[in-house]
């Protein structure tokens, strides 16, 4: 044999296994093969590791490994079973990846063969799959602890994948927001009568919208990272975040109402903030969760969607509250 046998396994590469992981092209010998044979095929293939030998019995099955210095500083007629480590620990490749580098780690070795259940050898990890698994793993954890949104196989390759990759993943949200911006337009001038009978309305309206946009960015943030560690029923998130932005909603109403009434001396307009950021605040809080929740739940990463289409729709509404509020009690000439 001159290199690791090819094993259909479907179900190992779809999830993160020592089977998925484990380089193929590697030097598999006979135990009867001289260590000069080992080195005269190491030098004319094309292995992706050469860490170890894997030796196999006449059936083909596992029965050890030879690391490179015994190689190195063996004769060329010695039979690679003389130098054999039959004690190299080894992993099924049904094993999960953290805990197959966790057996390296306990077994101080820094390449682990691969073997099927029925003796085969399958290949290798070496060092830099080793390397790689760990550092994946312990980020992993690490965000987990954090909170942070659990990874994916997308969402682990948000900040790495090249920047094209990045932009297809991240364009396709932003013409979504830049289609619904013509929405706020239209809203605008739907209230041109409610802005030319009273200019003062138009200065609020980027506070307003900020502050909305800020309630909002801090649920779907809270969202985002507690969608990660716990899954409870939407109805119960959505009533507890609700109440949640109604407190904050009105405790910045009544503030923005004292100030607006104070600086400029107008009941109404400063009634019409007070209560349009109350209303608003509400909303943004219970779409702010809606949003990452949905996307959640189909499939998609919130971090890419939630905060484009979110936005937009709170701004839009926000106008639009704002505006309603603002014609109703300018109509009753508070």
């Amino acid at each position: 044999m001159n290199g690791a046998t090819e094993l259909d396994l479907p179900h190992h590469r779809e999830i993160e296994t020592a089977g998925r992981l484990a380089l193929r092209r590697v030097p598999i010998m006979p135990g009867r093969a001289t260590v000069g044979s080992v080195r005269q095929l190491i030098q004319s293939s094309d292995f992706e590791a050469i860490d170890l030998v894997l030796l196999t019995d006449a059936e083909g099955r596992y029965i050890g490994a030879v690391d490179l210095h015994r190689l190195i500083v063996s004769d060329d007629k010695t039979e690679l079973l003389q130098v054999v480590r039959d004690d190299w620990p080894t992993v099924p490749p049904e094993m999960d990846q953290e805990h197959a580098a966790e057996q390296a780690v306990s077994h101080a070795v820094t390449v682990l063969p691969v073997v099927a259940q029925d003796g085969c050898p399958i290949g290798l990890m070496p060092a830099s799959v080793l390397i790689d698994v760990l550092g994946r793993e312990h980020r992993e954890d690490v965000h987990r602890m954090a909170g942070i949104l659990r990874e994916r196989a997308g969402a682990r390759h948000a900040l790495e994948d090249p920047p094209m990759s990045r932009v297809a993943r991240r364009l396709p949200w932003l013409l979504v927001g830049l289609a619904m911006s013509s929405v706020a337009t239209g809203v605008m001038a739907g209230f041109e009568q409610t802005l030319q009978s009273n200019v003062m309305i138009a200065f609020f309206i980027p506070a307003l919208v900020y502050l909305t946009d800020a309630i909002g960015t801090q649920t779907e943030a809270i969202a985002v990272r507690g969608l990660s560690v716990r899954d409870e029923p939407l109805p119960q998130l959505l009533v507890s975040e609700i109440i949640t932005g109604g407190a904050i909603g009105l405790l910045l109403g009544v503030v923005a109402f004292v100030s607006v009434w104070m600086t400029f001396g107008s009941l109404s307009v400063a009634a019409g903030v007070g209560i349009s950021l109350f209303a608003a605040g509400t909303m943004a809080s219970g779409l702010g969760l809606l949003f990452p929740w949905t996307l959640s739940r189909l499939g998609v990463d919130p971090a890419f969607g939630a905060g484009p289409v979110a936005t937009i729709v709170q701004d839009v509404l926000t106008i639009v509250i704002y505006f309603l509020v603002m014609t109703q009690l300018i109509g009753m000439g508070v």
